[in-house]
């Protein structure tokens, strides 16, 4: 009995951390999911991911929205050509995420290239039990001088 008794408790110690994993484990691949979707450009993907009222901040300051931002993938003005990840860090307070990290990304904006590495930040929010992205926000990481 005792010995029942400790394995139920050990079990029950060990579930939040086992829960908490997996979940950081999904929102890693929704925020890769993220990218992949951008990459394509899969509108309709990225429609479902962003919330209605999602923002952008870039690294310049510039603010965007939703539609805008889908807009200029839909019509090609935006194309990304690369986008890489690492340093990431995923931050659960019960109904929202954030992931931080460290991207490399290069594209073309109004026929402009460009490409940087930056620091980002994601705010994900849970509703009606789906994760959406409600902000994004990403600074220029300037070279050691």
């Amino acid at each position: 009995m005792l010995r029942t008794a400790i394995l139920l408790f050990a079990l029950l110690v060990c579930i939040p951390s086992a829960v908490a994993a997996e979940s950081d484990a999904e929102l890693l691949a929704l925020d890769a999911t993220w990218n992949d979707l951008r990459m394509k450009p899969d509108v309709d993907g990225l429609d479902r991911l962003l919330a209605d009222d999602w923002m952008l901040t870039h690294s310049d300051g510039r603010v965007q929205y939703k539609a805008d931002y889908l807009d200029e993938l839909r019509t090609s003005t935006r194309r990304n050509q690369g986008i890489g990840n690492d340093d990431l860090r995923v931050r659960r307070y019960g109904d929202t995420m954030v992931v931080t990290g460290t991207s490399v990304q290069s594209g073309i904006s109004n026929g402009q290239p460009w490409s940087g590495r930056f620091r980002f930040t994601r705010t994900w929010i849970k509703r009606d039990g789906q994760w959406r992205m409600v902000a994004s926000h990403s600074s220029r990481i300037t070279p050691p001088q």
